[in-house]
């Protein structure tokens, strides 16, 4: 059975931080990468029991992996919360064997964005990689198009 490492980038997020890892409950453990908060984002990341690092300068996108404890990755931005569907959907992937993942490299989810007209239309994007992906746009994994979709949304909100 696979397990789940969160990935969390995060600066000055600890207004809606808690919103996040409080929707987190399919995954085994959670990473946050803090980049020089001066809030209350390390303390609710403590709170959650997140292992924190600390970013440093000019580090490569993905160079923080290597603080994963599992081998799959789910990277989620603080500003993001899965919806019931897609936890649903993560706990029934987790009762995957290992082998029926080999092969499979990335898995999206459709993300749906808060709008002062609502809620945008779902847009797939890779969300679920194996710890040793390579390809990243800057703090998210690069979209692949051939990964799977996993049902469910991720809902990225907006806050002042």
């Amino acid at each position: 059975m696979p397990s789940i490492t969160a990935l969390v980038h995060t600066h000055n997020d600890g207004v809606r931080l808690g919103r996040t890892l409080e929707t987190l409950h399919p995954c085994d453990d959670i990473l946050v990468v803090d980049h020089g908060s001066a809030d209350d984002t390390l303390r609710v990341a403590r709170e959650y029991c997140a292992t924190i690092r600390m970013a440093q300068s000019g580090e490569p996108p993905g160079s923080h992996l290597h603080d994963a404890r599992h081998a799959w990755i789910f990277v989620i931005l603080p500003s993001e919360t899965l919806s019931e569907a897609l936890e649903a959907a993560l706990f029934e992937w987790k009762l995957s064997a290992e082998a029926d993942l080999a092969g499979i490299g990335s898995y999206a989810v459709a993300v749906r964005e808060e709008t002062p007209e609502g809620w945008s239309a779902p847009r797939p994007n890779t969300r679920l990689v194996p710890r040793h992906w390579q390809r990243w746009d800057h703090k998210l994994p690069q979209h692949d198009p051939n990964g799977m979709m996993l049902q469910g949304d991720l809902l990225r909100f907006h806050t002042p």
